[in-house]
């Protein structure tokens, strides 16, 4: 008999070292501007995250439905995803708070550890092109330009139904496994970053619930134009694929000052417009900010130099 089981066979070990790798896309998931998708890039598990997704098809359903469980599971790559969910999950779950505080808190040093890890994932990404040419430089700059507004756009109002958290799911989980483009941004401009994260805190099942059949509806769907994209015009997409990250630096740059803003809810200050700035002067934060955005840059190509050693080995 075939065997259908897709991806790769791997020890016990291995599928904890995918947890952990799950655990560096949650925890980049959850901040704006960062996107899980980078994260899986540079650890090397992105095209076969794809195709493990792009294995949820008719072939899977036909089996799950003719209640032939155990050759539909065969079909999937079932023990990497989930390795990797779990990893995901706890990050998100454990990490939720943490973030929220030092976004509140420490922004300009969260931020500086964000842009020099983003920075870095656009030099690791960038060395999977064989040459660079005109044409290549041209997708470059319209990744870079579309993403550099597309992160400039102020936050929206919306409502907060249960179609509209569906929609809110479906397209921030395509943001989501792109790299460069954070799912966690998309919330933010769709108004639901803040809703969504006190949804996790406060353990609101229903809305999260809500939140990831959108998801999982938008990951479904969209993956399979990413895949087909990567296999026929694989130099281009990885090409736009950087563009985007260099763009989308100009959501993480760590000094920003405020241009516009209205009275919330809570009677608080919410921005409306920002723009990037030099620190006034230096001092002990400045500094911190900055071994913090080299750490960050750091530990992309360290994550990056392991996740190429393990490959190398498997």
């Amino acid at each position: 008999m075939k065997n259908t089981t897709t991806g790769p066979q791997r020890s016990f070990l291995a599928y904890i070292g995918i947890a952990v790798k799950g655990l560096c896309m949650g925890a980049a998931d959850v901040v704006p501007g960062v996107s899980g998708g980078t994260m899986a890039f540079i650890l090397g598990i992105y095209e076969e995250l794809l195709e493990s997704i792009r294995s949820f098809d008719l072939t899977f359903l036909k089996r799950f439905f003719s209640l032939q469980f155990r050759e539909a599971f065969q079909h999937l790559s079932w023990p990497f995803l989930c390795a990797l969910f779990l990893g995901i999950m706890t990050a998100i779950f454990s990490l939720a708070r943490i973030l929220g505080w030092l976004l509140e808190n420490k922004p300009v040093l969260i931020w500086s550890f964000f842009f020099g890890l983003i920075l870095a994932s656009t030099l690791v990404i960038s060395r999977h092109l064989k040459k660079w040419t005109p044409g290549l430089m041209v997708w470059l700059a319209l990744g870079t330009v579309g993403t550099y507004f597309l992160v400039g756009m102020v936050p929206l109002s919306t409502p907060s139904a249960p179609w509209f958290l569906f929609l809110s799911g479906a397209v921030a989980i395509c943001a989501m496994i792109l790299p460069g483009i954070s799912g966690s941004f998309i919330l933010v401009l769709l108004g639901k970053y803040e809703y969504v994260l006190a949804a996790v805190k406060n353990l609101d099942f229903l809305t999260l619930l809500v939140v990831s059949a959108g998801a999982l509806f938008g990951l479904v769907t969209f993956v399979r134009i990413l895949n087909l994209l990567l296999k026929k015009y694989r130099e281009i997409t990885i090409t736009l694929l950087t563009g985007l990250m260099l763009g989308s630096l100009r959501k993480v740059w760590p000094w920003k000052k405020s241009i516009s803003a209205i009275t919330g809810t809570k009677e608080q200050p919410e921005v409306l417009s920002q723009a990037n700035v030099l620190p006034a002067h230096w001092n002990v934060d400045v500094t911190m900010a900055l071994c913090l955005m080299v750490l960050g840059f750091l530990i992309v190509f360290l994550m990056n130099h392991w996740a190429s050693h393990k490959n190398q080995n498997a």
